[in-house]
């Protein structure tokens, strides 16, 4: 029997929402082009209502943890239809929930709209290329394409760790390996030690979120492994002082030492709403590896950073306000939306309408 939260998924589907929010003591709402608007037809639900749809779709195990600790994080499948990515919490009113769909379809990268220096990231032998951005930003959704445009091309053994595992990706011409924390491994951590030793060409790591994952993918890119991860970082600087400061004082030289040998790129990305109010369009910052970048990393001086991405153009390097100021200038993004997601807001005043 279809558990009752299937009609909610459908609804979202269907009207082409990202997210479904649920909380004890409000109607479902669904988030739409980057906005909240509540479910046509569906009560104020209550605590014990809410439960009783929760506990429907998963196991006995997962609803013991949540009952436990208050948390509960896995991926959830309608057969034929799509999956969604599951996080239930506590809160003050009682039970929640968030839902983020994950298209059943993996979008490939040339219809993703991205620049063109991204899909060379495919192409690399080895190194590690992190995607960063704040949550909903479409990370995932771009390295699907990433991963896919290596799926089609290369006969490779790629291992993804995910909590959970999002996108299904069928093997193409690469053999692949998806490992979902807390069900096929114990952790980011035990999953990429085991990755290294399982003769990997690629390794996707979901998320890293703490010191041990970060220092083993560094080593896995040094050891010759291609290596993705995404941050929750909104630019390539910020991204490298990230990855050191999470290293205690006394190592981290020899970090920034090891870091610049293995970086291959930092593709930074932002959703903002489409001037037509009828989707999101992706921006990005790219940093490509460069002659110059690894001396930079090793120095500290992740200022000069800004400038080696200026200096790039001609590689497909571009800056996150350059990119904006661009999307501006086409009539894809409004200038109020460009301005609050800018670094530099100053440049972008004069794209204001005056009544701003």
């Amino acid at each position: 029997m279809a558990a009752r939260i299937d009609q909610l998924f459908r609804y979202l589907k269907e009207k082409g929402g990202s997210d479904l929010h649920m909380a004890a003591g409000l109607a479902p709402r669904i988030r739409k082009h980057g906005s909240l608007e509540e479910v046509e037809g569906w009560p104020v639900l209550t605590d014990k209502e809410l439960r009783a749809i929760l506990q429907e779709m998963c196991s006995e195990k997962q609803w013991a943890e949540y009952d436990a600790c208050g948390d509960l994080d896995f991926a959830y499948g309608m057969e034929g239809f799509a999956r969604f990515r599951a996080n239930f919490l506590r809160q003050e009113n009682g039970a929640g929930a968030v839902f983020r769909i994950i298209p059943d379809k993996i979008v490939p990268l040339s219809a993703l709209k991205l620049p063109p220096a991204i899909e060379k990231f495919a192409h690399l032998q080895q190194g590690l290329v992190l995607v960063t951005g704040p949550t909903g930003s479409g990370k995932s959704t771009t390295l699907a394409g990433v991963i896919d445009t290596i799926n089609s091309t290369y006969a490779k053994h790629v291992v993804t760790i995910e909590d959970p595992v999002e996108f299904v990706h069928q093997n193409k011409k690469s053999v692949f390996s998806q490992r979902e924390v807390g069900t096929d491994t114990e952790s980011f951590g035990t999953a990429l030690r085991a990755a290294i030793r399982e003769d990997a060409d690629v390794i996707l790591v979901g998320e890293m979120r703490d010191l041990e994952t970060i220092s083993l993918a560094i080593t896995a890119a040094e050891m010759g492994v291609l290596v993705f991860g995404t941050l929750h970082t909104n630019n390539a600087a910020k991204t490298i002082d990230r990855l050191i400061d999470a290293f205690p004082a006394d190592q981290q030289s020899q970090v920034r030492t090891t870091l610049s040998e293995s970086i291959a790129g930092i593709v930074s990305q932002l959703l903002l709403p489409t001037a037509d109010g009828k989707g999101r369009c992706a921006v990005n910052e790219i940093l490509v590896r460069t002659p110059g970048l690894p001396n930079v990393i090793r120095e500290g001086n992740t200022p000069m950073i800004h400038s080696i991405i200026q200096s790039g153009k001609n590689l497909g390097m571009q800056a996150m306000d350059d990119a904006l100021f661009a999307l501006v200038k086409e009539g894809r993004v409004l200038p109020k939306e460009a301005y609050m997601k800018a670094t530099n807001k100053q440049r972008f005043e004069e794209l204001l309408p005056a009544d701003a």
